[in-house]
């Protein structure tokens, strides 16, 4: 049975871009904004099937849904993207910069490729797709910008160096950008997930997963659909008067 889109949902009429959408966290932010009224353009890097089974998931929620096999770390890339969502949706309203990989090692270990993949596909990516996008929604007075950073860049992590430095960053670009657009009616908010239950943290030991819920106060690793809902706001009316914030979605671990 086809649902289509509530006619009060709170991303009716909207059209959003979430980079590396075709699993955990991208994904479930993508299903949150389809069901919430979003038409939906996202991109992934190699994971054809599960960027077409996504697709079919958001049609199937009365959403217009497009997947873009695009390398988020390339500028020309992420630029291709926007001009191809702009003309193919019409517009975009929120854009989440949702991408990111882990290259994990000790300073004293780490090489330069391993500093140099984390740092572009987790940070820079940001700027391209927001250089894409602001032109945009400056054309359109108005956007809401969303980038996923981590406790881990707010707290540090001894063999995470690069993507604490990655996800640091995009907590400055965020609150630059907020101050920046703000005037035309744009704004910009991170994310900070806590320990979320998804591929990149499945690899965890359930001994060490133990130990991590133990220093939660909520006692619960999150879900990546708990981190949509705060997505859901950000990308809403419901924070029309909120930019330039850092919001953690980590059970009060930080």
């Amino acid at each position: 049975m086809l649902v289509n889109h509530s006619d009060m949902g709170l991303l009716t009429g909207r059209t959003a871009l979430v980079t590396g959408a075709t699993r955990g966290i991208g994904r479930a932010i993508a299903l949150k904004f389809a069901a919430e009224g979003a038409d939906v353009a996202f991109t992934y890097r190699s994971q054809h099937e599960a960027a077409c089974s996504l697709v079919a998931e958001l049609e199937a929620l009365g959403a217009k849904a497009k997947a873009y096999a695009s390398d988020a770390a390339s500028f020309e890339d992420a630029h291709k993207v926007v001009e191809d969502v702009k003309s193919g949706f019409g517009r975009i309203d929120i854009l989440v910069n949702n991408a990111g990989i882990t290259k994990d090692g000790l300073m004293m270990r780490m090489d330069e490729a391993q500093w140099d993949a984390v740092i572009d596909t987790n940070l820079k990516s940001a700027f391209n797709f927001i250089h894409a996008c602001t032109p945009v929604m400056a054309r359109q007075r108005g956007g809401s910008i969303i980038c996923m950073s981590s406790v881990v860049g707010l707290a540090g992590n001894a063999g995470q160096c690069n993507y604490a430095a990655s996800k640091a960053g995009l907590v400055g670009l965020t609150k630059s950008i907020a101050k920046e657009m703000g005037s035309r009616g744009i704004r910009a908010n991170c994310i900070s997930p806590g320990f979320i239950a998804t591929d990149m943290t499945g690899a965890v030991s359930e001994e060490m997963r133990q130990q991590w819920e133990k220093q939660i106060p909520l006692r619960r690793g999150g879900t990546p659909e708990d981190v949509a809902g705060v997505a859901l706001f950000l990308a809403s009316d419901l924070s029309a008067y909120v930019t330039g914030q850092v919001i953690n979605c980590c059970g009060g671990m930080n």
